[in-house]
């Protein structure tokens, strides 16, 4: 088992920007993939960025290339999602999520086999 708890969301202004962090504990963290999806309301879960377990390969949806960067300290069991010039689009829940498969990075909901509770990301235009 491996729990997992977001943290960092809240209310930005269109061009701000907010870091999340993913929290770890139970089995190795560094075992596992790491990735980042994100819900908004009447949509379905999607990709936004995921990173094999030893940090070495990541993988980004078109949408956030160039804007999101995904990084994990494996010391810290802690994985981050750093969102920069963010977008009223943007606006979501976001969850971190892993993944037993580690490369290539997983992009599937259904590869992630344990995900944390979400954390609440509001761009304001």
């Amino acid at each position: 088992q491996v729990q997992l708890v977001e943290s960092g969301g809240g209310l930005v202004q269109a061009g701000g920007s907010l870091r999340l962090s993913c929290a770890a504990s139970g089995r190795t963290f560094s075992s596992y993939a790491m990735g980042w999806f994100r819900q908004a309301p009447g949509k379905e879960r999607e990709f936004v960025t995921g990173i094999s377990a030893g940090g070495g390969s990541t993988r980004y949806a078109d949408s956030v290339k160039g804007r999101f960067t995904i990084s994990r300290d494996n010391a810290k069991n802690t994985g981050y999602l750093q969102m920069n010039s963010l977008k009223p689009e943007d606006t979501a829940v976001y969850y971190c999520a892993a993944a037993q498969r580690s490369w290539p990075v997983p992009q599937a909901v259904s590869e992630y086999a344990y995900w944390g509770q979400g954390t609440q990301v509001t761009v304001s235009s």
